[in-house]
């Protein structure tokens, strides 16, 4: 039922991967766009959206009945998670979907929170989107629970993991931590902290939200206990998706309808879901299988993403080290030779980061501005009010959009406006 692109024998061209996308086709005062704002959205290629059309008009039916179009919806959904099974290195059986990874996070938190006792322990980071703060503070306020928040060193957008060290202590039940950061674009020691963390008995949940579109998550290599990301930061669409260890989903005592499934993952799955999204997260995974070589899907993926990652970074660098020669810009976070994903937050002396998003938006450069719910991150490193400016490069982004990118914000930072 859902179609690929065309598999590549080599690495794929950025123009031949542009082709399936068609919003870079749009024009903005007689100008291509250049999509900076992917760790907010990417774009969605066509394959995307042919898969979920075709499941609206052709299969459209909800699941478990006897009728054809009702089967057809089932093997859809298990297709799905079988592509996104083999994306985070999980078992079929482990992956449920949700409306977004914030939802799916308050989800597992208020079932977690039933094994916890007053007193017990949270540990999250200052670094963190707050989708991966705020359910754990929720709950520990309902449950008599204490919240320990890891800071991180502002000079260099990494976390101190000497105190994520001395913060798990023998009361700590879960530890949340991002994979990356969607503010700063730090890809944190996710492995490390897991460790700690399962030394003394805790749970850990992960954040790969902005991880999971620039490194193939592999589940076991991280440690992870449970793992949430967003389709539509991966040029799917607006679904969230959760693996979880399937013992952890069978043991967990959930929120739940009587008559729901009682089997993993169905029982993690409130209602029924968004089935065309799902088909679509299920597309999307393949599109960028496509990309790669390999026998399996996973090897594809694997394939896919270590060019990507070839190709990301060599536009941070040129990002990076174009705008640090602007005089007024200061940049924030890692160096790229520190671990990172392809996004870059930046500000301009005396210019509001606002009016550098709306200034280079005229010029059909999209970015975006603000704290993007990493609001603690964007606060310790000084712009908690007016937050910085973040442009981030996807699959799609070529060298001479990073070129239109650095020379608007040269003429900002030179008052030309």
């Amino acid at each position: 039922m859902t179609t690929t692109a065309s598999s590549s024998s080599s690495q794929a061209p950025v123009d031949r991967i542009r082709s399936h996308f068609p919003a870079l086709e749009r024009r903005h005062a007689g100008v291509p766009v250049a999509y900076f704002d992917g760790p907010g959205g990417t774009q969605v290629p066509l394959v995307v959206v042919d898969a979920m059309a075709d499941y609206l008009l052709n299969h459209n039916a909800n699941t478990h009945w006897a009728y054809p179009t009702s089967r057809e919806t089932d093997a859809a959904l298990l297709s799905a998670r079988e592509a996104l099974a083999d994306f985070l290195g999980g078992r079929p059986s482990e992956i449920a979907f949700g409306a977004n990874m914030t939802t799916l996070t308050f989800h597992v938190g208020r079932a977690l929170g039933r094994w916890m006792a007053p007193g017990d322990e949270i540990v999250v980071t200052e670094l963190d989107h707050h989708a991966n703060v705020d359910p754990w503070r929720q709950l520990a306020r309902e449950r008599g629970l204490v919240v320990r928040s890891v800071p991180f060193r502002p000079e260099t957008g990494e976390l101190d993991l000497d105190e994520m060290a001395a913060a798990i202590g023998p009361r700590t039940r879960v530890v949340a931590i991002g994979g990356a950061s969607n503010a700063l674009g730090t890809i944190n020691d996710v492995r490390r902290v897991s460790d700690l963390a399962h030394a003394r008995g805790a749970l850990v949940y992960v954040d790969a939200v902005h991880y999971a579109p620039h490194r193939l998550v592999n589940v076991e290599a991280l440690g992870a206990d449970a793992l949430a990301c967003s389709a539509y930061k991966f040029y799917g669409p607006h679904v969230g998706v959760l693996w979880a260890k399937q013992a952890l989903i069978e043991a967990l005592d959930l929120p739940k309808l009587e008559p729901a499934p009682e089997n993993a993952p169905d029982r993690l799955e409130t209602g029924t879901q968004n089935h065309e999204g799902i088909v679509g997260a299920g597309a999307a995974v393949d599109f960028l299988a496509s990309l790669g070589t390999g026998h399996t899907r996973r090897e594809r993926l694997a394939n896919a993403f270590a060019q990507l990652h070839l190709r990301g970074q060599e536009l941070v660098d040129r990002l990076w080290s174009s705008l640090r020669s602007i005089d007024g810009v200061t940049l924030h976070g890692p160096q790229p030779n520190r671990p990172r994903t392809p996004t870059v937050a930046f500000t301009v002396a005396r210019t509001p980061s606002e009016e550098v998003a709306r200034w280079l938006a005229e010029r059909a450069v999209f970015v975006s501005n603000g704290d993007f719910y990493a609001t603690t991150a964007v606060r310790r490193i000084g712009h908690g009010e007016d937050g910085v400016v973040r442009a981030g490069c996807a699959c799609y982004t070529t060298a001479d959009e990073v070129d239109r990118l650095v020379d608007g914000v040269a003429q900002i930072a030179r008052g030309v406006r």
